[in-house]
């Protein structure tokens, strides 16, 4: 009878995590594959035909909003990368006792809403906002300028939202490294700089990695940043298919771009991982 419990205990333990993931992913993809290959309308309901062409018409379609999406998840990334990297060294190596304080500090947004963290951004750019109103009076800037409805303001809510996404795991491998090892390549005569690129950063690679996974994947199908802070020339994937789903009303085209995007994504993770590996990242992860 122990040994039997003791077999089925993993399975037990598993079990609520699995059914959660069951109910609440699985089975809503499956809905939303088979909405993809049907065919109608709202009014005289849908009906599945395996009408797979939908794909190919909406990627035609789109094409301009998921590869914009897909390059401002890119450029988001590596933005996220060079202001992230700095703030996760200094906590690591400086921050001392106050680590967990710092840390602290760069999630204290997430206790607000994320599209109230996006409106407020929206009044930080708007023309009359407290940012850029001073520098026009001062002379600074053109009277005409503006960042609203430009790629430069989603891009820059978009870094805003999701920079403590890649803050956290590259604090989390910076804070593994050994000191010993950047004292060894200091005591080989390595400078600050050589003892960074060719000791510290790669040891840091798997905190890098797995912050892009955590930022490019959302940033790339986000709709709330360049829906508030866009305008139509910034329209992103996601607006596209939130349009689809909740306004038109045409489903089968709203599935197909979220698995065409989920597809892409996909690819380019898998892609990503085997040329970094993830050996290391899930360490990170764990830790």
């Amino acid at each position: 009878m122990n040994r039997v419990k003791r077999t089925l205990a993993p399975y037990l333990l598993v079990l609520p995590g699995g059914l959660w993931l069951l109910v609440f992913f699985v089975v809503p993809m499956v809905t939303m594959l088979s909405l993809s290959l049907q065919e109608g309308d709202i009014v005289n309901g849908y009906v599945f035909t395996g009408h797979w062409q939908t794909y190919v018409e909406a990627i035609s379609d789109y094409q301009t909003q998921m590869i914009r999406s897909l390059v401002y998840g890119a450029i988001t990334s590596l933005v996220l990368i060079v202001l992230a990297f700095p703030v996760a060294y200094w906590i690591a190596f400086y921050g001392g006792r106050k680590k967990t304080t710092y840390l602290f500090l760069i999630l204290l947004p997430f206790f607000v809403s994320f599209v109230l963290r996006t409106i407020s951004w929206r009044m930080l750019l708007t023309d009359d906002g407290v940012l850029l109103h001073p520098l026009k009076e001062a002379g600074l800037l053109p009277s005409g300028f503006q960042l609203l409805g430009t790629p430069t303001a989603v891009i820059a809510g978009l870094v805003y939202n999701f920079l403590p996404f890649m803050v956290l795991p590259i604090y989390v491998a910076l804070e593994r490294i050994d000191p010993r090892v950047v004292e060894a390549a200091r005591d080989l005569y390595a400078s600050p700089a050589t003892a960074f690129r060719k000791v510290i950063f790669p040891l840091a690679l798997p905190g890098v990695f797995a912050g892009v996974l955590m930022t490019f994947v959302p940033a790339s199908s986000d709709y709330v940043n360049s829906e508030l802070l866009g305008g139509t020339s910034t329209t992103m994937i996601g607006q596209v298919i939130q349009s689809k789903f909740l306004h038109t009303s045409d489903y089968p085209t709203a599935s197909a771009l979220a698995f065409a995007l989920m597809a892409v994504l996909l690819i380019g993770v898998f892609s990503y991982a085997r040329a970094l590996g993830t050996e290391d990242v899930m360490k990170v992860a764990a830790r």
